[in-house]
Formats: structure tokens, sequence, C-alpha cells
């Protein structure tokens, strides 16, 4: 299990997380959002996935329902995925903030979860950065647009990391043919992702999983320099059927629990969605800018 060590950048913390691998040697992010509910038990099935699968978890928000007092995530997020705890890197969903605005969320992650009331951090994976967004854009120690905390902290980790593989996670994800549709307040974010080069990007909030191709920020296709972005939020609360399909979308799977297997390589990644079931719903392998 990895521990974190805390750097402040300006009057921000970013975590920095040393891999137990060697640089150059393949890593694993292990994802999924949309997860605990005490009146269901979703989450204990995609928790027996983590069981056995050694990796860093990307929990990607709407950790635990109906709202993230510290109660309900010891009382019903704790006994399933809470269980690996000290190996998770969450990002801040919109009903983790329903309750207190985040203050159950950040009490119980703690330095894992980045600046208490901020939500976004870094962390070093293998030879990739990982960036965590905070995508409740109207929270005012973060926000989306050009001169919020979170847009500055963006724009100047991106201009100093010379490292040439990123993945970058949040909750409300760009594109998605889910109910929720793609957000547009994560567009300015997505833009400054997108000309910085990061290559992937993971998002939950719709109850399904969804691949796209590499696009930009206004939904073009880029096969060379596009974020490929996944939509996994099949953590174990429910399940949503698409609506709408969405240009470049390549892959729904509905009405199924699972966990996506990122496998970081030195100058490439590899995907695999692992259902509840313990089939491979979908795989392949990309390569980084």
């Amino acid at each position: 299990m990895k521990h974190l060590s805390l750097g402040l950048i300006g009057l921000l913390l970013t975590l920095s997380v040393a891999s137990s691998a060697a640089q150059g040697q393949p890593v694993t992010l292990l994802a999924a959002g949309d997860i605990a509910d005490c009146s269901s038990s979703g989450d204990e099935a995609t928790a027996k996935l983590l069981e056995g699968k050694p990796g860093t978890i990307a929990a990607l928000g709407d950790l635990v329902y109906p709202g993230g007092s510290l109660e309900r995530y010891r009382k019903c997020y704790a006994p399933s995925w809470g269980r690996f705890l000290n190996r998770t890197r969450p990002a801040l969903g919109n009903h983790d903030v329903q309750d207190d605005g985040g203050a159950g969320y950040f009490a119980y992650f703690g330095a894992r979860a980045g600046t208490p009331g901020a939500g976004f951090y870094s962390y070093d994976l293998g030879s990739w950065r990982v960036i965590v967004l905070n995508s409740n854009c109207w929270m005012k120690a973060a926000g989306c647009t050009a001169g919020s905390p979170q847009m500055r902290w963006l724009e100047a980790t991106l201009k100093t990391d010379p490292r040439r593989c990123t993945v970058a996670y949040w909750h409300h994800p760009r594109y998605s043919s889910g109910p929720h549709g793609s957000s547009q307040t994560v567009k300015p974010l997505f833009e400054v992702l997108y000309r910085a080069g990061v290559d992937v990007a993971l998002a939950g909030h719709d109850h399904l999983y969804e691949r796209f191709a590499p696009m930009d920020a206004s939904g073009n296709l880029d096969s060379d320099g596009g974020l490929r972005q996944f939509v996994v939020g099949t953590g174990g609360k429910s399940h949503y059927a698409a609506r709408q399909v969405q240009p470049n979308s390549q892959v729904r799977l509905e009405n199924t629990d699972g966990i996506l297997e990122l496998t970081l390589e030195t100058n490439g990644y590899a995907w695999r969605f692992v259902t509840t079931a313990g089939q491979a719903g979908d795989a392949g392998r990309g390569m980084c800018h």
C-alpha cells in the first residue's frame, strides 16, 4: 500500500505517491465511481473484484449515497470499498458534497483527497502523472473557468510536468450518452488537458460503462492528439441506460457493475473493463501522444 507525502505548490497541496513499481515498469489503476448505498449490495460485488487485484484505486466520485456524511462513509462505504482505503485516490462527486459540502468526504479520506475543501491534486504512478480534478465547479475553492484556483493549479501543473503520459479523472464526464449527458461546465478543464496532450480521461456520474474515441474539448475526433475518455459509473449503486448516443462513442455497456483496469506502461496503456460476473466487457490498447 502507498502513503502520500504532501508538497506545497503555491497555496495548494499536490499529492505525490511513490510507486511501488520502478520507473518504466507497468502499473495498474483500477477505476469506477457511483459506488455505495447501505440499501444495496452492488458495491460489495465490485469490492470483491478489487480484492484480488493489486494497484491504485481511482474512486470516481459519488462514493456514497444519498449524501456524503462522515457517518455514511463509515457505515456504507467502509465495509466494501473502504477496505482498500490506503490505496484509494478519490475524486469528489455531487453526492459527496450533498450533505455537508464535502466535510465528511475530506474527513474520511484525509490527505488522500487533497486539500480539504478543494478536491484537486496530482500524484505519480510509475512513469505516469495522474491528475484528479473537482468537477463540482460551483465550489469557490476549485472552479472550472479561467482564473479559478483549480484552473491556475492545473495549468501550472501541466506546464511544469515533463512526463509524456498523463491520465486525468473527475466525476462529471465531458462526454456521455447516459441520462445526465455531456457536461459543458467541465469543458474549460478538458480544453486545458487537451492542449497539454493529456492521454486518458476517466469519469463517472452516469451509471454505465462507455468508451469514446480520442477527442478534443468540442467533440471532434482527434486520433493523434485527443483524450480517450471512459465513463465508469459502474461501482455498484444502480444502472442507467444510454439515451442519446453521442458522437465518437465506441462501446456502451448497460445493466452491469464492474471496474476498469488500466495498465500504464512507459509509452502507452491497456484497458480492460471487468464485470462482476468476471467477464471482460471491453479491452484494448493505446499509445501516449
